[in-house]
């Protein structure tokens, strides 16, 4: 089963349940990946729905952190259970210690030894952890192993 029969499932399941939170939060996914489908004309592989639910993952934290600012506790809330709910369609999250091993080894595999190396670094990198790392860590760490 793909990730988008996955999310068909669980939308159904979640009408079923009458859980309206996750119902709405999968129905936004949806519609998101709908939207893509439409203006590319063709159904989306599994590679570029993770894409869209790490793009959303990152934009719920990053509201998240300004919601925290303000002081809005229950925008806080439902920012957190959206990202609990998207994740469960993400690949398992790699540890900061399995990213700087794999960060390692790219840079070993490039040559690189310079902050200015680091653009070819992360182009070696990301396909490695798509979808399984934040990009924020993971140039982090790059640039930690770089200085």
């Amino acid at each position: 089963m793909n990730l988008s029969e996955r999310l068909n499932e669980d939308m159904k399941q979640a009408m079923k349940s009458k859980d309206k939170f996750k119902l709405s939060t999968i129905r936004l996914i949806r519609s998101t990946i709908k939207n893509l489908e439409i203006d590319l004309k063709r159904t989306l592989d599994d590679n570029e729905v993770l894409d869209i639910l790490s793009r959303e993952i990152k934009q719920r934290k990053d509201a998240l952190q300004e919601f925290d600012k303000a002081g809005r506790e229950e925008l806080a809330a439902n920012a957190k259970a959206e990202i609990d709910i998207i994740g469960q369609y993400l690949p398992v999250q790699l540890t900061e210690e399995e990213i700087k091993v794999i960060v390692q080894q790219t840079i070993q595999e490039t040559g690189a030894s310079s902050k200015a190396e680091m653009g070819k670094v992360m182009a070696a990198l990301m396909p490695k952890v798509k979808g399984k790392a934040d990009g924020k860590l993971v140039n982090q760490a790059v640039q930690q192993f770089l200085q």
